[in-house]
């Protein structure tokens, strides 16, 4: 089914300042506590060149997400799919790469005392975290969503409310952010799989979004009450706008990458 002839508005249309305040004085905090630990780490232990660089990336993932959710593109997208799918792009890829690229769990152990540093390592290294951060669930999370979101009634369904499109924006942001650590992510990541494991891994993802993306601009299965062209727009946006972030995140790994120290033989005594 295609995209319909008549667009119901989204949630959050109205509603005043809230929905302008509230994302702004959220990310005012998190940039506030961002360059907080910045300041604080470098006092403690000075990394100059490298950590200005991961600053400058946090920061460019905040600015990012503040062009997503604040005008003109917010209220933008609440009438138009085509603004919605830049949301989704800036919010989902953009940003959560420039935010891994900023190595914020690295950040926040530099700023933690040892035993609550080791407290957060037990964390990450724990099962729990281990499954969700297995490569399959970090590319259904963040691809295989886009399957029940626009080919089910689920993405209406979500729209139609205010909280409904704020937990779309955090799967989005959370899920990205995730695919984004397990493939090409500087900071430590338990069970992470070997480059060619990662880059088989980018490239389902981009299939996916190929296959996606033109099923939607043909028509094809899509359940998203927008006009055609608004469809089609968004479809577009989604696939070239898609490659382009995953060939910064190609481009990540290929950066991030370190190759493994394995020991050297140990000569045998003459």
């Amino acid at each position: 089914m295609t995209g319909h002839g008549t667009h119901p508005g989204h949630a959050g249309t109205g509603g005043g300042l809230l929905p302008v305040l509230l994302p702004a004085l959220v990310l005012l905090a998190c940039s506030g506590l961002h360059l907080y630990l910045v300041g604080r780490a470098r006092h403690r232990n000075p990394e100059p060149v490298r950590s200005r660089w991961r600053a400058v990336s946090l920061t460019a993932g905040l600015a990012l997400l503040a062009v997503a959710l604040l005008p003109p593109l917010a209220p933008f997208a609440h009438r138009d799919f085509r603004g919605h799918m830049a949301q989704h792009l800036l919010v989902g890829m953009y940003a959560p790469l420039a935010l891994v690229l900023g190595a914020p769990v690295t950040l926040l152990l530099r700023n933690l005392r040892p035993g609550h540093g080791r407290r957060l390592t037990a964390v990450l290294h724990s099962r729990p975290v281990r499954v969700v951060a297995h490569p399959l669930s970090a590319l259904l999370l963040a691809t295989g969503s886009l399957v029940p979101l626009y080919f089910t009634p689920l993405y209406d369904s979500l729209t139609a409310h205010p909280a409904g499109h704020w937990l779309l924006h955090v799967h989005f942001l959370l899920s990205g952010c995730l695919f984004a650590y397990v493939v090409a992510g500087p900071d430590p990541a338990p069970g992470r799989p070997g480059v060619p494991a990662r880059l088989w891994l980018l490239g389902c993802a981009i299939a996916v979004h190929a296959v996606v993306s033109q099923l939607m601009y043909g028509g094809f299965f899509t359940h998203v009450h927008a006009p055609v062209a608004q469809v089609r727009g968004g479809a577009e946006l989604m696939y070239y706008g898609g490659d382009i972030a995953e060939l910064l995140l190609a481009a990540a790994l290929v950066t991030t990458w370190r190759p493994e120290r394995r020991p050297r033989p140990v000569a045998a005594a003459a």
